[in-house]
């Protein structure tokens, strides 16, 4: 069993998005917040629960962790862009939200290493 490292650039990355995020999603209408609210936050968090748990594993278990997180990223960018076409960010928040794109190079990365 690996030992976490918190000051791994994933884990600081996904933290500040989350840091960001919950508050930009209190301005989501009132009507949408128990159901698209609800998804995007729950797909951010379990990305970062993943990473968590890849951080404790090894090998094919890594991975498969790994790979868990690449699905709940996927889903949060889903969610990132409906709410840009929805206009429920604006530009700007789109385009802070870019930042997962950084955290897919950084799994991508990450995925790499792991698999050899």
């Amino acid at each position: 069993m690996s030992t976490p490292n918190q000051e791994m650039p994933i884990f600081t990355r996904t933290f500040d998005f989350l840091t960001w995020l919950l508050p930009v999603t209190n301005h989501f209408p009132r009507a949408h917040r128990q159901t698209f609210t609800q998804r995007l936050t729950d797909a951010a968090f379990g990305l970062r629960e993943r990473l968590e748990e890849a951080n404790w594993r090894q090998g094919a278990a890594r991975l498969e962790k790994l790979q868990e997180a690449d699905i709940a990223l996927a889903k949060v960018r889903l969610y990132l862009r409906l709410a840009h076409q929805w206009q429920w960010l604006s530009p700007g928040q789109y385009q802070h939200a870019a930042m997962v794109a950084e955290i897919g190079w950084l799994l991508g990365g990450w995925k790499k290493a792991t698999n050899g």
